[in-house]
């Protein structure tokens, strides 16, 4: 089973309950840890708030709580930045004999606390080497080099805090060399790589003003035309289908029809079937004659029940199916049943059947033309959302950083999982299978492309944001916090309330930016029909 992604709907406007809830499935992103396997000692106050798109953290917030960064230190440390590709810096940190020494003090006055040494009361002075020998000195040696560590490390990352994103940082130096330096230097260097927040370049700059937007249309979300057809539907529902015997088919009847393909090649001898046209008890209704192969109905109008007709036709290459597209196929129908539909009168007598609650046949037209005009308006702002996502995605040169792509593709991995999981109720061994490291890995590979692409357009959004200074009020921030909460609560599900106010505010802010581009674009809409028929005369 493979999973992808779709790429219809802007993913910055959905609240993802499914990441919010404290019950998400067991998709591990990695947090602060050391080069080598050696677990984090216990002086680490690490925390791990991921969101959906709130990736930066804040001064107040850092990933990192490994101690007070104002304990001044007895001597300066050495930092140097250097930057590495995906938005990564590297910082080398050179500690130097003097803190080293200060941090082995405070160890061992720590242990002098809390050791029972025998023959010495609790916390009464023991000299240096029993306290060693009783200790150990490699113990000592190591809660050394972590305490170097724990005071260190909030000076050597507050030239780049603020720009950290969470659960990004790691100790790229093993444990096991730094007490090598320390052992043998009595100091200590260390590398940590942290991701960063990456650079928004426009090209060209600001270039997200007046767009100019080209938006594809379905023909099929026409307010005017769709409640026609709507009525039409409801009308047709009211009669009554009877047998045709004593002629062909005409426009408006039913057929039953088996219907079979063949490719038509130049050497005739290479006959293959086209089994996605192939079609056994067809029910044809000729008034859709439009959701068919170009010439199909033109082709079968006349057969008779019980009549077989073939004919060439050439798939068009605006068809749905890729692989069929310009395609020369050969077509044999027959005729199994016709059917004419007998329709009662058209009149204010039908209205209450039409439509409950309508007295005359004006107020249904009336009524289904204003639901299908809202639909085609809704239909237009999401198409139109969506080329100006597509449009943003192209004008922005960003630096994804590797943390932000993983994090990004295991909750869009893990929202289509939970899809499958509601559609088909997947049994524990599938899930398991579906979860594990090698599945995530491998749609994070087949779905790179769409994966940057939704990161992409979420980073610009919010770089609009901010930079045109839109905003959003309070009370809609609050109202849709507590509407989240409460299908939370609806639903029997635990919640992140931090994280629900996170990604609510994200998606209002998504909103805003959308509707001022809207405002701010020159949008023009077009049907697939005329793009083609325009691409066809060219």
């Amino acid at each position: 089973m493979e999973l992808s992604l779709s790429s219809t709907s802007p993913a910055l406007l959905k609240l993802n309950h499914h990441f919010l809830s404290k019950n998400s499935l067991p998709i591990k992103i990695p947090s602060l840890h050391f080069a080598n396997d050696r677990k984090l000692p216990s002086f680490y106050s690490l925390t791990r708030r991921p969101s959906f798109l709130r990736k930066f953290a804040s001064p107040a917030s850092s990933s990192i709580a490994v101690g007070p960064s104002n304990d001044r230190l007895p001597a300066d440390i050495k930092v140097t930045e250097t930057q590495e590709p995906n938005s990564r810096i590297r910082v080398s940190v050179e500690v130097p004999p003097a803190v080293c020494e200060d941090c082995y003090r405070r160890v061992m006055n720590e242990f002098t606390k809390q050791a029972k040494v025998p023959g010495f009361r609790p916390g009464k002075n023991v000299p240096e080497s029993i306290l060693l020998s009783y200790v150990g000195k490699q113990n000592v040696q190591r809660a050394t080099v972590e305490s170097i560590l724990k005071r260190t490390l909030p000076h050597a990352m507050s030239s780049v805090t603020g720009r950290v994103l969470r659960d990004s940082v790691q100790i790229a130096t093993k444990f096991t060399d730094m007490e090598k330096t320390y052992i043998s230097l009595n100091s200590l260097r260390y590398d940590v790589v942290v991701d960063v927040a990456p650079e928004v370049i426009w090209v060209p700059e600001n270039g997200y003003n007046n767009l100019k937007i080209v938006v594809e249309i379905d023909s099929e979300i026409d307010g005017q035309r769709a409640s026609e057809q709507e009525l039409r539907q409801r009308h047709k529902s009211l009669g009554v289908m009877r047998i045709i015997t004593d002629r062909g088919l005409q426009i408006g009847d039913v057929a039953v029809l088996d219907v079979s393909a063949t490719k038509i090649d130049k050497d005739e001898s290479n006959v293959q079937n086209i089994p996605a046209a192939d079609s056994k008890g067809f029910h044809f209704d000729t008034e859709h004659g439009d959701r068919v192969i170009p010439g199909f109905l033109d082709s079968i109008i006349g057969i008779q029940r019980g009549e077989t007709k073939s004919f060439p036709l050439v798939f068009p290459e605006s068809w749905k199916q890729e692989n069929l597209r310009g395609v020369h196929a050969q077509f044999t129908v027959e005729c199994k049943e016709l059917f004419y539909r007998d329709l009662p009168e058209l009149d204010d007598s039908l209205a209450d059947k039409l439509l409950p609650g309508c007295t005359t046949l004006q107020q249904v037209k009336e009524s289904l033309l204003q639901k299908f005009l809202e639909v085609e308006q809704t239909a237009r702002e999401q198409a139109a959302d969506n080329a100006i996502l597509d449009q943003l995605c192209k004008m922005v040169d960003i630096d994804i950083p590797q943390s932000l792509f993983e994090e990004q593709g295991r909750q869009l991995y893990g929202a289509k999982l939970l899809e499958i999981q509601a559609n088909m109720k997947l049994n524990e061994q599938q899930l398991a299978s579906l979860s594990s490291p090698k599945a995530v890995n491998e749609f994070l590979d087949n779905q790179k492309e769409n994966i940057t692409r939704v990161i992409k357009q979420n980073i610009a959004v919010g770089d609009i944001f901010k930079r045109e200074n839109l905003q959003f009020s309070t009370e809609d921030l609050v109202k849709e916090v507590e509407n989240s909460i409460a299908e939370f609560k609806q639903q029997k599900q635990e919640y992140d309330e931090e994280r629900v106010k996170e990604q609510v505010q994200e998606i209002l802010e998504g909103a805003k930016v959308l509707e001022w581009l809207r405002e701010h674009s020159e949008i023009q809409y077009i049907s697939r029909t005329l793009k083609f028929a325009l691409r066809r005369g060219h």
